[in-house]
């Protein structure tokens, strides 16, 4: 089975830098045309299932991508962005936000926000329940997922059975950057990662936190 797991189009956060985690921001103009490109690029890939964090600027996403396809977008809160909590909307150099990126093992959830090993968990969950027996029913299916950059890839450790130290292993995630897997069964193997249908420099407020 063939899994696109696919980030969000640009919000006006995304510009300022600030973090969103679960404030459900929409995606602005520029977030809209990229998500478009990103449409036309995947134009002629048959997609059987969309599944899509509830958020707005992802399924605004999916529904972009889905085209005039006759498909119905599933949202499943297992696919929600890591929640921020009070960093949230943030400006501010937050140094637990620093390890987030940098030391992701180091990294202690303030309170009201979430740990990187509940989203890892519900990912997995997310993994367990929906994508492996799809795999197993419909090998030749197609499967969309609509996320987030950390979200995305947590599903992707979990596909590849990394450990946390790991889990900004790999391409960076630009907005509406496209990862390609074949799953069989219960086991994953990336086919393409961090693929862009456009010409954009880094998002503002990841490059920020990896300096």
């Amino acid at each position: 089975m063939k899994l696109y797991i696919i980030r969000h189009g640009e919000t006006d956060w995304n510009k300022e830098g600030k973090p969103q985690g679960q404030t459900d921001i929409e995606l602005n103009e520029h977030g809209l045309s990229l998500a478009e490109l990103t449409s036309d690029g995947l134009k002629d890939v048959s997609i059987d299932y969309i599944f899509s964090s509830p958020l707005k600027r992802a399924y605004k996403t999916a529904e972009i991508l889905r085209r005039d396809r006759n498909i119905e977008i599933v949202c499943d809160e297992r696919l929600k962005e890591v929640s921020f909590g009070p960093m949230e909307g943030s400006t501010k150099p937050e140094p637990e936000l620093k390890n987030f990126f940098n030391d992701p093992e180091a990294y202690r959830a303030p309170k009201g926000a979430e740990s990187f090993e509940d989203l890892i968990c519900r990912t997995n969950d997310f993994l367990k329940e929906k994508i492996y027996p799809l795999a197993k029913e419909n090998p030749k299916a197609t499967v969309l997922v609509s996320g987030h950059g950390a979200m995305n890839k947590a599903l992707m450790l979990n596909l590849k059975r990394l450990s946390l130290k790991d889990i900004w292993k790999g391409p960076f995630q630009r907005n509406c950057c496209v990862n390609l897997y074949e799953v069989i069964g219960e086991r994953a193997y990336p086919l393409e990662e961090g693929k862009i249908f456009y010409s954009q420099d880094n998002d503002p407020f990841f490059a920020a936190m990896r300096r």
